[in-house]
C-alpha cells in the first residue's frame, strides 16, 4: 500500500485546512487509517483514525470537536478536515495504513505516506 498525503500549508490561527491521503496498491488489505503528527522537538502523535470499512472513528483530545476524518473508498481517499486551528497544530502531519487492527500507537501501522507541513501562525 502507498500513500501520498498533500493539503498542509501556512494558516492563521482560528483558520482551516484539509488534508488528503491517497492510498494507493493493495487497500483491501488495510484494516483503518490513521493521521498522525509530529511537531519539532517532540514525539509523534496521534491525531486520529477511520476503520476503512466500517467508517467509524477516534479521535486524540486534542482533536475532537475541531478535526474532522473521513473517507471516500470510491477514490481511495482519506481526509482531515482541522477547523479553529492553533500554534500548537503546527507539525508534519502522516497518514498511516494498518492492517491488523484498531490502534492508535503508530507502532502499529505497517504503511506511512510523506508528510505534510502545516504551520498555523499566531
Amino acid at each position: 500500500v502507498q500513500l501520498q498525503a498533500y493539503g498542509g500549508g501556512l494558516v492563521q490561527a482560528g483558520g482551516s485546512l484539509r488534508l488528503s491521503c491517497a492510498a494507493s496498491g493493495r487497500t483491501s488489505s488495510v484494516y483503518n487509517l490513521g493521521w498522525f503528527r509530529r511537531a519539532p522537538g517532540k514525539e509523534r502523535e496521534f491525531v486520529a483514525l477511520i476503520g476503512w470499512s466500517a467508517g467509524n472513528t477516534y479521535y486524540a483530545d486534542s482533536a475532537k470537536g475541531r478535526f474532522t476524518i473521513s473517507r471516500d473508498n470510491a477514490k481511495n481517499m482519506v481526509y482531515l478536515q482541522m477547523n479553529s486551528l492553533k500554534p500548537e497544530d503546527t507539525a508534519v502531519y502522516y497518514c498511516a495504513a494498518d492492517r491488523r487492527g484498531w490502534s492508535t500507537s503508530g507502532s502499529q501501522y505497517d504503511f506511512w505516506g510523506q508528510g505534510t507541513q502545516v504551520t498555523v501562525s499566531s
